[in-house]
């Protein structure tokens, strides 16, 4: 690895340094930035100092923030409502798995659940009590289950929303927290319609109908109308749940964004995209951190290189569903034979190399198509180290298995 620039403001190449970080920056979406505006200020205001101990050290502050943060969302609504449901659908946990939430059951607990997400160990999906089943007003409700623990609330419900869910979303607008009304089952509401009207149906318009009905209980409390999410639990990618996780990503705050948009199942390739992006951005931020202006030797890598990217290729697999265990599940939901997803993904070849190729000569070999590629680091002048390069790669590789296992297995279904 090259030196690092030293700590001197005098030094010609701080003013390609700062341009090439606010131009990264500058290209990411303010709802899909990993890190605050005013962290990405700081970064710039020492470099351009020439201060790279303390550019690097914003960063790697700023990168705890986003490993540690933890996140927590709180379901509430009616029995019956589709709670559990959602919240497996939220974990990518099947109704079965041992740490499901048990659905179809009647609410008997006073107590708030906690189901931690099985990949991403920092976020935790709380199954309230219905407010119904506690005999509380809204504000004592909020007190009992800890309302300040969260960072918001989704109110479901599989009818209308009823009048102590409609007070509940004015007191936790009082204590300052974001809510989300959910309204679930919409499939069988549209199957439903179809067998008792065949020749009349018309699912837009019932899906239409049914957003009005529950836009009128609004009206008729006198509250302000708010955006309502008409999802499936069971078919994730229809309706309007990839709207209603955009939203929750856009209104987290930056350092939860990363994990957060992780956790989400791949349900469309626009859904793989973004953890595409945001993992991106991760990657880019732990480079520029550890490499700044390093040049790419030729030479071989150390065996504790080759370690970490294992594990790093590993790491990537499974948080897009890409890796042995996910392909088990997917082959026995999709029966699709796992052998066959297996033979159309590329990422566990990515570090099998022949016996006369070394790991630097594969780098090597990948580097030119990387160079070429649009958006990439060196199409902004700077140069890392060669295990954030394969990194890249290793990203690029997994976003693609996901999607070409996401286009069998969805036509199976």
């Amino acid at each position: 690895m090259g030196q690092l620039l030293s700590d001197t403001s005098n030094n010609e190449d701080n003013g390609d340094l700062v341009s090439s970080a606010t131009k990264y920056f500058m290209e990411i979406k303010a709802e899909t930035k990993i890190i605050s505006q005013e962290t990405i200020h700081l970064i710039e205001f020492h470099l351009k100092k020439g201060n790279i101990q303390g550019a690097n050290s914003v960063i790697n502050d700023a990168l705890k923030n986003i490993d540690n943060a933890p996140i927590n969302v709180a379901v509430t609504g009616e029995s019956g409502a589709g709670k559990s449901s959602f919240i497996n659908a939220l974990r990518g946990v099947e109704p079965e798995d041992q740490d499901a939430a048990e659905e179809g059951v009647t609410e008997t607990t006073m107590m708030r659940t906690p189901y931690k997400h099985p990949k991403i160990k920092t976020l935790t999906l709380w199954d309230l009590p219905g407010i119904g089943t506690m005999n509380f007003p809204p504000k004592d409700y909020l007190e009992k289950v800890k309302f300040q623990e969260y960072d918001f609330f989704i109110i479901v419900s599989a009818t209308r929303f009823t009048k102590l869910e409609l007070d509940l979303a004015k007191a936790i607008i009082f204590m300052k927290k974001n809510y989300y009304f959910v309204r679930t089952k919409v499939d069988n509401d549209l199957q439903n319609e179809k067998k008792s009207k065949p020749r009349t149906f018309d699912g837009e318009k019932t899906l239409q109908q049914i957003r009005s009905y529950c836009v009128n209980t609004f009206t008729q409390n006198n509250m302000d109308e708010p955006q309502i999410f008409l999802i499936s639990n069971r078919h994730l990618s229809d309706y309007d749940f990839p709207i209603l996780m955009d939203t929750l990503i856009k209104d987290l705050p930056n350092q939860k964004r990363h994990n957060f948009m992780l956790s989400l199942p791949n349900i469309t390739e626009a859904a793989i995209d973004r953890k595409h992006k945001i993992m991106q951005q991760y990657i880019w931020l732990e480079a520029f951190k550890d490499g700044l202006l390093a040049t790419v030797p030729v030479v071989g890598m150390i065996r504790d290189d080759v370690e970490k990217l294992k594990e790093k290729l590993n790491h990537y697999r499974v948080l897009f569903g890409v890796d042995d265990e996910s392909l088990q599940v997917m082959a026995k939901d999709s029966q699709v034979p796992v052998e066959q997803l297996r033979k159309i993904t590329k990422s566990p070849y990515l570090l099998e190399t022949k016996k006369e190729e070394t790991l630097g000569e594969l780098f090597l070999k990948y580097l030119e198509k990387f160079a070429s590629a649009s958006g990439g680091p060196l199409a902004l002048g700077l140069y890392f180290r060669k295990t954030f390069y394969l990194q890249f790669i290793f990203l690029d590789t997994v976003t693609e298995d996901a999607k070409v296992l996401l286009r069998v297995t969805y036509s199976k279904n």
